[in-house]
């Protein structure tokens, strides 16, 4: 509920401060006054976008707080965006010169859609022009859900939704590359087989190439190790033998000279060394010779991986055997392609019977809802003078699926015997439509539970009987909520609690937008000026009374 509504610098709106109480409040004035200016600038702490064009004072910033009482109900909006739960509520909304705009909830800075969120929480604003979303189809499928009470239903059905979308959309993309693969699988099977007969192994042209340049010089290096080893063990000259000399010579000496041991030692081993290592030039000389197929066959292979590096434009034998596997892989998955298929149709088969449950769940609460709302529609329209009223939800279902399932809502009406129903937006007048959105109005906020409802002239188009009805309605529903009607009905003004005037005042530099709180001796003025205009008569205010039961 709003208790307190601060305004300074916007549009007409030099500074004022507005006190409202619980119950029923209407607030009147000549066309012109500002009476939207108020909507506007309580729009504003309801998180809706602005500009610097509603400054009154250019270099002067705008300022519009409100404080309303809030319930144990709104807590969890709190909490969920980090927000101190406190009673009452205070919302702040500041436009600087600049245009920059700052929101705050009890002096904490919030964005525009947190400030949307819980606007939508306090405060539901319903102007004459909103009757137009009285013809757009989904504005009539929310009103069924808000009255079907719907809402885990639905988001159930959306979660099953977003699932089955993400299915049928997996399901097209494997269809279209298994489609797109298969084109190309004889050309993936050459490529792989060619791989595959390669039998190629990481590192292997490097080794390769090292074998055929041993196997190229296979002469000099055979040369080089007979050479060696005959230096070695060439008989009388060789170096061992020589050595085995030095030995025989050493032998002799060591029992008498003492250093001649160590001497005889190190060179005994140096003897077993050299001995050893001719063993294995001899060895290695001997492998050394060339097999005349050997280097042919070297040059083969080295020639057939760099065929195959080339042609598939890789750099290594690891990034062909990559290849090799990609290849295996998409092979594959053509071959075992309509298993996976299979698998994903029957996942997505699973997802569309859920959701068909889920729709068919929805389309009993809204068939249901839809009953029900009939005859309370009709019931209040006769009430507010169709007495021939009829009017219809028809739940209509779908061939295909969206995020509200597969039912289509059309609110059919007929305010006259002979005339059959057909949609509100062919059929229904301007004054018809006004009272039609007022009861579903009424119905709604009962589920919502929405504590302050505002109706801005949403009573255009009715006057005399009607006219008090449809203030008797507004009247009924601020039973337990704040209700206020912006009017310019004196049957409407004259039944509420409070009731405020909306005027302008001239001074000789400006023109501003002021609003009062009425006594009843000027209520009773008021509602005889809207009886009779700016003559007022002694017929005027004595009607007057009467409306206001003074």
């Amino acid at each position: 509920m709003i208790q307190t509504l601060y305004i300074r610098n916007y549009v007409l709106i030099d500074e004022l401060e507005m006190h409202f109480s619980e119950g029923f409040t209407t607030i009147t004035g000549e066309t012109g006054a500002g009476k939207s200016i108020l909507m506007g600038a309580l729009s504003l702490i309801l998180g809706h976008r602005v500009d610097t064009s509603v400054l009154k004072l250019k270099d002067s910033k705008c300022i519009v707080e409100g404080t309303f009482h809030t319930s144990e109900g709104l807590r969890p909006v709190f909490e969920a965006n980090d927000l101190d739960f406190e009673m009452p509520t205070i919302i702040r909304r500041e436009i600087s010169p600049a245009g920059k705009s700052r929101a705050f909830i009890n002096d904490t800075p919030v964005n525009l859609p947190v400030l949307r969120e819980l606007g939508s929480r306090l405060v539901d604003i319903h102007s004459q022009h909103q009757n137009l979303q009285l013809s757009e189809l989904q504005y009539q499928l929310e009103v069924i859900d808000y009255l079907a009470e719907s809402g885990k239903e639905l988001s159930e059905y959306r979660i099953v939704y977003e699932a089955y979308r993400a299915a049928d959309n997996e399901l097209t993309k494997v269809r279209d590359e298994i489609s797109r693969l298969k084109e190309d699988l004889d050309f993936m099977q050459f490529q792989y087989s060619e791989l595959q007969s390669a039998n190629l192994k990481e590192g292997e042209l490097e080794t390769l190439e090292a074998e055929f340049q041993r196997a190229e010089h296979a002469e000099d290096i055979g040369l080089a190790l007979g050479q060696s080893a005959a230096l070695l063990m060439q008989e009388s000259t060789g170096i061992l033998d020589q050595l085995g000399e030095a030995l025989v010579q050493l032998r002799k000496i060591k029992e008498f000279f003492t250093p001649a041991e160590e001497l005889f030692e190190r060179m005994e081993s140096a003897h077993i060394e050299l001995k050893d290592l001719s063993s294995e030039l001899d060895m290695q000389a001997a492998k050394s010779d060339l097999d005349p197929g050997k280097l042919a066959q070297l040059q083969e292979r080295i020639d057939l991986i760099f065929g195959l590096l080339q042609k598939h434009s890789m750099h290594n034998v690891g990034e062909l055997i990559e290849r090799r596997e990609e290849l295996n892989i998409k092979i594959e998955a053509i071959t075992f392609s309509d298993e996976k298929i299979g698998l994903l149709e029957e996942k997505r088969a699973g997802y569309l019977k859920s959701m068909e449950g889920l729709s068919a769940l929805l389309h009993r609460k809204r068939s249901a809802a839809g009953r029900e709302m009939e005859l309370k529609v009709v019931s209040q329209l006769k009430e507010l003078g169709i007495a021939n009223a009829k009017f219809h939800v028809e739940v209509a279902k779908k061939k295909d699926y969206d995020l509200f399932g597969s039912d289509e809502i059309h609110f059919l009406f007929s305010a006259n015997k002979q005339v059959e129903m057909e949609e509100v937006s062919r059929i229904a007048s301007g004054g018809e439509m006004s009272r039609l959105m007022l009861c579903i109005k009424a119905l709604v906020s009962d589920r919502q539970g929405m504590p302050t409802l505002i109706f801005d002239e949403i009573d255009t188009g009715v006057s005399g009987e009607i006219a008090e009805k449809v203030g008797a309605i507004m009247d009924r529903l601020a039973g337990d909520r704040q209700v206020m009607s912006i009017t310019h009905l004196p049957q409407v003004a004259s039944m509420g609690k409070e009731h405020f005037s909306v005027y302008k005042e001239d001074t000789e530099d400006a023109t501003y937008t002021r609003i009062r709180k009425l006594n009843n001796e000027e209520r009773i003025v008021e509602i005889a000026r809207m009886l009779s205009g700016e003559s007022l008569t002694d017929a005027a205010m004595s009607n007057a009374r009467v409306l206001l039961r003074f």
